[in-house]
C-alpha cells in the first residue's frame, strides 16, 4: 500500500496508461536527456502536467512539431562557433539535431518550457530559444510581410485572402480540366518578400500584382472599403484574368441494356429544345473549339432512355423513346470553348469534357485585397485623365480611402507602401520577414533611398486633381502595394430574375442561381418593411411576386370549395352550398390548410363583407 501511494504519478503513452512513477518531473527530464543523447528517437515528446500529476509521452503521427534551440544553465547550446560553421555550410541542420543542440517539440511539450525570443532575452529559468522569431508563425502567415505591425485579427483575414487570390496556380493549366479555375494574365512577384516566401519558392506561383496606390478619397466614390481603379491601367491588363469552367458528361449504362448516347437529339426526343439550340454542335453532338457560347447554349448533346419502361403501341411494337439530357451553359455565363476532351473511363464508358474560357476584366463590384487584410470592392473605374497625378505624371493604379487604415490598425500596409516604393527605386527586393527588424529602422532605411532619388522620405507626394488641374492642398501618401484579385467577382455573383421556375409543392420561386431562382426575402427583410409601414410592398414581394393563388371559400361553413365548370357554378364539398366567394391567399397557406385537414382537423374561414 505504501509503495502505491509513493508511485502515484500516472504515465500515459499516446493516451493509454502505461505505468506509475514516484516523481513525474524527474521521469520526464530523464526521457528528454536520453532523447538529446540519441538513446531515444527524436520523434518522442514528453510533457509533465503538474496540476494533474501526469506524464504524457507522445510518439503518434499527426503532431505539429516546432524546432527549438536548447538552453542549459542560462547559455544557448547554439554557440557562435556553431553559428559560423552553419554559415560556412560546414554543418547542416540535421547535425544540430543529432548533437542535441536543437530539438523538435510538440504542442503538449511546449507547455513545459520557457522560451526566449532572442539570445538577449535568456534568463536563469530559460529552457529553450526560438530558432528564428518568425518560426512562431505558420507557413501561410509567414509568407506575409510586416505582420507584427498589424492588428491580430487581420492575420487570419489575410491568410484567407491568400487562398482566394487569382494567380498562376499551375504551369500545366492548359492540360487540366478543373471544375473551375482562375488564371491571372500578368502575375508579378512582390518586391518585399519574406523568408517563408523565398523558401517555398512562391515566385514560381505568383498570385498578385504591384499596384501604385495613393491614400486619397475620390468624390465619395471610394467610401468605406471601396477602391478606385485607373481605367488605362485596367485596359493595359491590370487585374485581368481568365475564368475556366469545365462541363463534363458520360454515356451511362442502365439495367436492361439501355444506355445514354452523346449525339444531336432527334426532334421526336422528349424535351427537344428546338433546332437552334443544337446549331453550335458538331456532327458527333459535341461543340467545336473556339465557338462563342452564351447562357443556355447546348455544349454536349445527349439522349437518355425514358425514366419508365415504354408502353406497347397499338400494333404491339414497342417504340424506343428517348429524352433530352444535354449539357447546357450555366445561367448568367458566357465565353468561348477553350478545349474539348473525349476519352474513356476505366469501364470503357465514353466521357466528354468541355472547358469554357471567360475573360474577366475588372469591373464594378470585383474584390481586391492587399496582404494585410485590407479588402475592398471596385467602386468606380476612372479615366486616366480624371485621376490624380504627380508632377512627374505618375498616375496611381488604385485609390484607397485613408480612413480604412487607422481603424484596422494595419500599419504593415503603410510600411509595405514605403518599402516597395524604395525597392522600386533601388532596383532590388527587400526583406519583410516577421520580427526581422524594427519598423522605425526600416522607415529610416527606406527614407534614405527615397530622399536619394528626390522623393519625400515619408512617401508623401504633391498630387494634382485630374478634373480641375489644381494641386491638392495636402500631400498624399503614395507608394506601391502587392494586391491580390480575389475570385469573388460581380459576374459570378450576379443573379437576376423576373419570372421563372417555381417549386411544385409550394409554388414559390426556386432557390439558387443555378436553377434560375429568386433572391430570398426573409424575416428580417419583412421586419424592415413592417417598420417602414410599407404594407403594399410586403404584399407585392410576399404574395403577388411569390405564390399568389385564388380559392373558393364557402360563406356558410367556411370550407374550401371548387368551381364546377359543367354547371358553371362554385360548389362547397362539405355542405353542398353554391354560395362561395373567391379569395386571394398564399399557396403556402393553402398547403397548410390541406395538411391540417390530413390530421382530421376541420378548419373554417370566416369571411368579412368588404
Amino acid at each position: 500500500m505504501t509503495e502505491d501511494k509513493k508511485e502515484n504519478c500516472r504515465v500515459y503513452l499516446n493516451g493509454k496508461e502505461l505505468t506509475r512513477v514516484a516523481d513525474g518531473a524527474a521521469f520526464a527530464e530523464e526521457i528528454r536527456k536520453n532523447r538529446r543523447q540519441g538513446v531515444l528517437s527524436g520523434e518522442v515528446n514528453v510533457s509533465f502536467l503538474k496540476k494533474l500529476n501526469e506524464v504524457h509521452i507522445n510518439t503518434d503521427k499527426g503532431r505539429v512539431r516546432v524546432p527549438y534551440i536548447i538552453v542549459e544553465n542560462g547559455v544557448s547550446k547554439f554557440t557562435p562557433e556553431l553559428r559560423s560553421k552553419v554559415a560556412n555550410k560546414e554543418v547542416d541542420f540535421n547535425y544540430l539535431l543529432r548533437r542535441g543542440i536543437i530539438e523538435y517539440l510538440d504542442a503538449e511539450e511546449e507547455e513545459n518550457i520557457l522560451a526566449a525570443v532572442e539570445e538577449k532575452d535568456i534568463g536563469p529559468e530559460t529552457t529553450h530559444m526560438l530558432v528564428d522569431p518568425a518560426s512562431v508563425l505558420g507557413i501561410t502567415m509567414g509568407v506575409n510581410v510586416y505582420p507584427e505591425h498589424n492588428q491580430m485579427g487581420r492575420h487570419s483575414i489575410s491568410s484567407n485572402f491568400m487562398k482566394q487570390s487569382q494567380g498562376l496556380y499551375a504551369f500545366n493549366f492548359g492540360n487540366r480540366y478543373d471544375a473551375r479555375a482562375f488564371l491571372l494574365y500578368y502575375p508579378q512577384t512582390p518586391l518585399v518578400t519574406s523568408v517563408a516566401f523565398r523558401t517555398l519558392n512562391l515566385k514560381t506561383h505568383p498570385n498578385g500584382q504591384n499596384f501604385v496606390v495613393a491614400l486619397a478619397t475620390y468624390y465619395g466614390n471610394n467610401m468605406k472599403d471601396a477602391v478606385i481603379l485607373n481605367k488605362a491601367a485596367v485596359d493595359r491588363g491590370l487585374g485581368r484574368s481568365i475564368f475556366y469552367r469545365t462541363y463534363s458528361d458520360e454515356e451511362r449504362r442502365y439495367p436492361g441494356g439501355q444506355k445514354d448516347k452523346i449525339r444531336i437529339p432527334q426532334p421526336s426526343t422528349e424535351g427537344f429544345l428546338g433546332e437552334h439550340a443544337y446549331s453550335k454542335l458538331g456532327d458527333d453532338g459535341i461543340i467545336e473549339k473556339e465557338t462563342l457560347v452564351e447562357e443556355g447554349d447546348v455544349l454536349i448533346g445527349k439522349t437518355s432512355p425514358p425514366r419508365f419502361l415504354e408502353e406497347q403501341t397499338t400494333f404491339g411494337i414497342s417504340e424506343e423513346k428517348t429524352r433530352d439530357n444535354s449539357v447546357t451553359l450555366r445561367m448568367g455565363e458566357d465565353g468561348v470553348i477553350d478545349n474539348v476532351l473525349i476519352s474513356e473511363t476505366s469501364g470503357a464508358t465514353k466521357i466528354v469534357k468541355v472547358r469554357v474560357r471567360h475573360i474577366a476584366i475588372p469591373e464594378l463590384g470585383d474584390k481586391f485585397a492587399s496582404r494585410h487584410g485590407q479588402k475592398g470592392v471596385v467602386g468606380l473605374i476612372v479615366n486616366q485623365e480624371d485621376m490624380p497625378f504627380t508632377k512627374d505624371g505618375i498616375v496611381p493604379d488604385l485609390l484607397l480611402n485613408p480612413h480604412s487604415l487607422p481603424s484596422r490598425m494595419t500599419a504593415g500596409h503603410m510600411l509595405e507602401m514605403l518599402g516597395v516604393k524604395a525597392a522600386s527605386l533601388a532596383g532590388k527586393p527587400f526583406d519583410g520577414t516577421a520580427f526581422s527588424s524594427n519598423g522605425f529602422d526600416e522607415m529610416a532605411k527606406f527614407g534614405e533611398i527615397l530622399e536619394g532619388n528626390g522623393f519625400d522620405k515619408f512617401g508623401d507626394e504633391e498630387l494634382y486633381d485630374g478634373r480641375s488641374g489644381r494641386k491638392f492642398r495636402a500631400k498624399i501618401f503614395t507608394g506601391v502595394v502587392y494586391y491580390n484579385r480575389l475570385y469573388h467577382m460581380a459576374i459570378t455573383h450576379m443573379q437576376v430574375r423576373s419570372r421563372g421556375p417555381v417549386q411544385i409543392l409550394t409554388r414559390q420561386p426556386t432557390e439558387g442561381k443555378a436553377r434560375g431562382g429568386g433572391m430570398r426575402f426573409g424575416e428580417m427583410e419583412r421586419d424592415a418593411l413592417v417598420g417602414n409601414g410599407a404594407s403594399l410592398l410586403i404584399k407585392e414581394r410576399m404574395l403577388d411576386q411569390s405564390d399568389k393563388t385564388m380559392i373558393w371559400v364557402c360563406k356558410n361553413c367556411g370550407d374550401i370549395g371548387y368551381f364546377n365548370y359543367i354547371k358553371n357554378t362554385p360548389v362547397c364539398p362539405s355542405c353542398g352550398s353554391n354560395s362561395l366567394e373567391r379569395v386571394e391567399i398564399s399557396n403556402a397557406f393553402k398547403l397548410l390548410l390541406y395538411e391540417i385537414k390530413s390530421l382530421h382537423i376541420k378548419t373554417n374561414m370566416k369571411l368579412k363583407s368588404e
